[in-house]
C-alpha cells in the first residue's frame, strides 16, 4: 500500500495546476499524480483555441464575457459561478506566466487576444493554435521542480476506495479513502490510500469513437464516481464538431478540418454530390455548428452512409494552401487532394458540458473526493459550453480546491483497506470480446445517441446497451484486469449515464436535440 496526503488522478491542466499550488504551499506533504498514458497525453494538450480572459477593460468587461456564457448555456447556468469564473480569469491567467507559459503578443509586446464563436470581443489568449500544450508543458515543468509530487505515467486507475471496501472500522459517512491502480507495466494492481481525492480525469470523447479528443478520453473518472454512487448530471449534453475528417478505422482521434474552411468557401455535399445545407439554413455553410452538425446528421440517417464531403475543388488552391497549410498536408497524407478529391467529413463529439456535480469549492456529493475540468459539471457551461471557457474553468476549480483545502487540517485515516482480490480470475484469451464490443458501443452511440435524438432511438439504445453490459460483466469478473477492459466498462457506464439523461430531459436546450421534444 502506498500512501498519499493528496492523490490526483489524470494530468491535464485540472490536475496538474491543483498539484503544484498544493504541492509548493505544503512543502512537507506528499502528492501522487496518476495517469494512463505518458505523462503530458491529456484533453489539454489538444486545446487548439485559447483560455477566455477579460483583460481590455476599455473595449470588454466581465459583465459581456459573463453574459455571452449565459446566451450560449441556454438558461441553465449558474449566474454565481459563471461570474466567479469570469471574474478569476486575469488572476489565473497571472499564475500562468509565472509558471512559464508564453502567449502570443502583437507587434508592440501587449498579449494578442483572439474571438471565436460566441463572444461579442476579443479576449482569447492563445499561443498558435497550440495553446493546451503550451500550459500543459509549462505546468510540467514546474511538477518536476517540486520534490514533493510523485507523477505515475502508465498507471490506470481502476476504482475509487468507498465505505463498501472497508470492513472496519465501518466509516459512518459515505466518503473516499484512494483508489485501487494498476501499473500498466507490472500488471502489479496496488492501493493508493489517500486522505484527499482528486479527480481530473478528462472527457468522454471516446465514447462515440469519431471524436476530437485523444484515445485516452474514455470517461473513466465519470465511471468510478458513477460507481461510487456520486452525483453526476447534465450528461445529455456533448457538443459536437460538425466537420471532423472521417477516419475509416474510427480507433483514433479525428483531426478537425476548420470551419474557416466553409468561411472560405468549401461546400458540403452528400454522397450524390447534392450541395445540402442550403435545404437547411439560409446561412448554408456559415450556419451555426448545431445546426450544421444537425444537417449532416440528417443527411447521415436519411441514406445510412457513414459521412459527407467538404468539397473544396472549385476553390484558388494556392490561397488555401497559404492559409490552411496543415490541413492541406493532412488530406495529402491521407491520399486527398483537394484540387480533385472531395474531403470526407463526420461530425465528432468534442466536449462534454456535464459531469460529476460539484460545489465552487469542487466537492463532490461524497466527503474527501474533489474533482475539476471536463469530468464535471460545474454550473458553468450549462446546455452548451462558450469557446475557450474549459481551460479557465479547470484553473479557477483547481485553484478553489486548492484554497478549499489551504484552510482545513488534513483528515488521517485510520481505516484497514482491503487489497485489491483477483482471486479466481484469469488471464483472457478473447480479446475480440473487448474489441467487437468496444465497435458496437460506439456505433449505437453514433447511431442513437447522437447529436439528434429521439425517445423510440434512445429506448433501443437502452436495450442494445444492456446486452453489452451484461456480456462485459461477466467477461469482467472472471479475467485479470487489463486497461482495454476496464475502459470498455468505464465507458458503457457512460453510455448509459447519457442516454438514461437525454430521456430525463422533455425541453430541447443548447446541445441537446431530441425531435420528440418539439
Amino acid at each position: 500500500m502506498v500512501k498519499a496526503d493528496y492523490l490526483v488522478i489524470g494530468s491535464g491542466i485540472a490536475g496538474l495546476t491543483f498539484s503544484v499550488k498544493i504541492a509548493e504551499k505544503f512543502p512537507e506533504r506528499n502528492v501522487i499524480i496518476v495517469t494512463k498514458s505518458s505523462e503530458e497525453e491529456s484533453n489539454t494538450k489538444y486545446a487548439q483555441g485559447g483560455v477566455a480572459i477579460v483583460l481590455n477593460h476599455e473595449k470588454d468587461s466581465f459583465k459581456k464575457h459573463v453574459d455571452d456564457t449565459l446566451i450560449a448555456g441556454d438558461g441553465l447556468c449558474n449566474r454565481e459561478v459563471v461570474e466567479m469564473v469570469v471574474n478569476e480569469g486575469p488572476d489565473r491567467l497571472k499564475e500562468l506566466l509565472e509558471w512559464g507559459a508564453n502567449f502570443d503578443e502583437d507587434a508592440i509586446g501587449n498579449l494578442d487576444l483572439g474571438k471565436e464563436g460566441g463572444h461579442s470581443e476579443f479576449r482569447i489568449v492563445h499561443h498558435k493554435d497550440i495553446t493546451g500544450l503550451e500550459i500543459e508543458m509549462a505546468l510540467l515543468k514546474r511538477v518536476h521542480q517540486l520534490p514533493n509530487i510523485t507523477l505515475l505515467p502508465h498507471h490506470f486507475a481502476i476504482d475509487l476506495i468507498t465505505n463498501h471496501h472497508i470492513k472496519k472500522p465501518k466509516p459512518s459517512k459515505k466518503g473516499c479513502y484512494g483508489a485501487y491502480v494498476l501499473n500498466q507495466k507490472s500488471g502489479e494492481i496496488f492501493t493508493i490510500k489517500a486522505s484527499s481525492t482528486l479527480l481530473a480525469s478528462g472527457g468522454i470523447g471516446r465514447v462515440y469513437g469519431h471524436t476530437t479528443n485523444p484515445v485516452i478520453a474514455t470517461g473513466d473518472g465519470i465511471a468510478m464516481a458513477y460507481r461510487a454512487k456520486t452525483k453526476i448530471s447534465y450528461m445529455e449534453f456533448v457538443q459536437f464538431h460538425p466537420t471532423a475528417l472521417y477516419d475509416v478505422r474510427g480507433d483514433q482521434s479525428s483531426f478537425l478540418i476548420s470551419e474557416a474552411v466553409r468561411g472560405f468557401g468549401a461546400y458540403l455535399r452528400n454522397k450524390s454530390g447534392h450541395r445540402f445545407m442550403p435545404d437547411y439554413d439560409e446561412r448554408a455553410e456559415l450556419a451555426s455548428r448545431d445546426i450544421v452538425s444537425q444537417s449532416i446528421d440528417s443527411e447521415l440517417k436519411k441514406s445510412g452512409e457513414t459521412h459527407v464531403f467538404l468539397d473544396c475543388s472549385h476553390l484558388d488552391i494556392d490561397a488555401f494552401k497559404a492559409h490552411f497549410p496543415n490541413i492541406y498536408q493532412k488530406c495529402l497524407d491521407n491520399h486527398i487532394d483537394i484540387k480533385t478529391d472531395w474531403i470526407p467529413v463526420v461530425p465528432a463529439s468534442h466536449y462534454l458540458c456535464g459531469g460529476i456535480d460539484v460545489d465552487m469549492d469542487g466537492k463532490t456529493s461524497i466527503k474527501n473526493l474533489f474533482s475539476c475540468g471536463e469530468c464535471t459539471n460545474t454550473g458553468l457551461h450549462g446546455a452548451n459550453r462558450l469557446a475557450s471557457n474549459s481551460l479557465l474553468e479547470a484553473m479557477v476549480y483547481a485553484h478553489n480546491i486548492f484554497k478549499y483545502h489551504s484552510n482545513k487540517a488534513l483528515e488521517v485515516l485510520s481505516l484497514e483497506i482491503p487489497d485489491w482480490d483477483d482471486k479466481g480470475t484469469s488471464i483472457a484469451k478473447e480479446h475480440v470480446i473487448i474489441q467487437h464490443n468496444l465497435k458496437q458501443l460506439q456505433a449505437i452511440m453514433r447511431d442513437y445517441v447522437g447529436i439528434v435524438r429521439s425517445d423510440d432511438r434512445l429506448k433501443s439504445a437502452v436495450k442494445r446497451l444492456d446486452l453489452i453490459y451484461d456480456e462485459v460483466e461477466a467477461f469482467y469478473k472472471k479475467s485479470k484486469i487489463t486497461t482495454s477492459l476496464c475502459e470498455l466498462r468505464n465507458m458503457l457506464n457512460v453510455a448509459h449515464l447519457i442516454v438514461n439523461q437525454s430521456l430525463e430531459r422533455k425541453e430541447n436546450k443548447g446541445g441537446y436535440f431530441n425531435i420528440d421534444n418539439v
